[in-house]
């Protein structure tokens, strides 16, 4: 066995995997099979990847959680040198900055879909 993919369901499955297209430098379409409500993305050199499917029912998740809405089942953590940087290009590609931020080194955000994703730095210990 091997894990070839996390799936997000999306209103709009192609206008999601644009915006991850944009966020992840490098990263192109995988096996475009033409269907519109279908689309797979990949890093460079390969590896595990990303695919989108269009879900006419789809009801973004809510963060942080709440008992009554919509429960997050997974989220994306992608490493970054430059958080206020990376935070920044990622506002201007469509994803939003959530209200509540858990740690100093993490920013939570949405996807256009309202997915969360983690922006984050590796701690470093000051005292180093």
């Amino acid at each position: 066995m091997r894990l070839t993919e996390t799936v997000l369901d999306a209103p709009d499955a192609r206008a999601l995997a644009d915006f991850y297209l944009r966020l992840l430098p490098g990263w192109g379409v995988w096996r475009d099979e033409g269907d519109p409500d279908w689309v797979r993305i990949r890093p460079p050199g390969g590896g595990a990847g990303l695919a989108f499917q269009t879900e006419t029912a789809y009801v973004p998740p809510v963060w942080p959680g709440r008992p009554d809405r919509q429960q997050m089942m997974l989220h994306l953590d992608i490493e970054v040198d430059d958080l206020e940087r990376e935070t920044a290009r990622a506002v201007a590609e469509g994803a939003r900055l959530a209200d509540f931020q858990p740690q100093e080194n993490v920013r939570v955000l949405l996807d256009p879909a309202g997915h969360p994703f983690c922006l984050y730095t590796e701690a470093t210990d000051a005292s180093q």
